[in-house]
């Protein structure tokens, strides 16, 4: 029994169409990887802050900020009134005195910067773009290194302008002014590294507050009483070593070393210059580790 094959004619007929709705082909010039790259930080920045985001997301950002700059405005005022010759706390104490404020800021951004990301899978769209994973990482790490850095610079802007209408030595104030400004963008690189690497390890944002706080914290209250025992112990030997075991206490030892700064050691322990170069290859180490950590991290985001 032969099968007919239908001809042509037979056929059904063709029903495609070709309808126009009205979308036009895009002419502009197109921008670029540069230009997303800096659309990222931008935006990572800005949300850090709250600012382009829900009026409750902007409450906890802002009360930190303003919890960072009241001290020194306390600082600035008792300083005009008293007609001091010196303000009652160095610029690269400042941010070591606020680590805690510091720290909670980071735990409550880092997460909100790429967690989001992770646990709705946003991540590949943005690499089905021209911008590539490097690109992704420099605007996140940028941004948060960025936040961090207003974070601490505000303060030490206002202790500074307050050191001038108080009329003090310029010259030393502006020196004094420049190294905190050093002291702190070197914190604002290394914890924003840690705190990237905490939140994007887990898509679960509790998980990644829990876990930049416990780095943070915990290690300093372990270093900490380790240094006091040490000391206790007499066996002050230890103590630069052990100073190497802790986010901020790694930032003090350079600070001490480098900038003059006054050690917050047990009865001033901090490394002289010589270990204070273990110091700065130490967190100038964590800094490229980190990043390197979210550059294989995002490696393994599929398509």
């Amino acid at each position: 029994m032969s099968t007919q094959i239908p001809q042509p004619s037979q056929a059904a007929p063709d029903t495609t169409r070709i309808h126009n709705i009205g979308y036009r082909s895009y002419d502009g010039p197109r921008l670029g990887r540069a230009y997303a790259r800096r659309s990222l930080f931008s935006q990572s920045l800005r949300g850090a802050y709250g600012l382009g985001r829900s009026a409750k997301s902007k409450v906890l950002p802002m009360l930190l900020a303003s919890v960072m700059c009241a001290p020194a405005l306390i600082i600035v005022a008792v300083a005009v009134a008293t007609q001091q010759t010196k303000l009652s706390i160095e610029y690269t104490q400042y941010a070591i005195y606020l680590q805690v404020v510091i720290g909670i800021f980071l735990a409550s951004q880092a997460p909100q910067s790429v967690s989001r990301d992770l646990r709705f899978r946003t991540v590949p769209l943005y690499f089905s773009r021209p911008i590539e994973r490097a690109d992704y990482v420099l605007a996140k790490y940028g941004a948060m290194a960025s936040a961090l850095f207003i974070l601490t610079a505000v303060p030490l802007l206002i202790m500074w302008i307050g050191s001038m209408l108080a009329k003090m030595d310029f010259a030393e104030q502006t020196k004094m002014f420049g190294q905190g400004l050093v002291s702190v963008a070197l914190l604002s690189l290394l914890f924003g590294g840690i705190g990237l690497v905490m939140a994007a390890l887990t898509p679960r944002r509790g998980f990644g507050v829990a876990a930049v706080i416990g780095v943070l914290t915990i290690s300093y209250g372990a270093v900490s009483t380790l240094m006091g025992i040490a000391y206790v112990t007499e066996n002050a030997g230890a103590i630069k070593w052990l100073g190497l075991f802790s986010p901020i206490t790694l930032i003090d030892g350079v600070q001490t070393a480098f900038l003059g700064a006054p050690s917050m050691f047990p009865e001033l322990g901090g490394p002289g210059a010589g270990f204070g170069v273990v110091y700065l290859l130490a967190v100038l180490a964590l800094i490229a580790g980190s990043y390197g950590i979210l550059m294989r991290r995002y490696r393994k985001v599929g398509l």
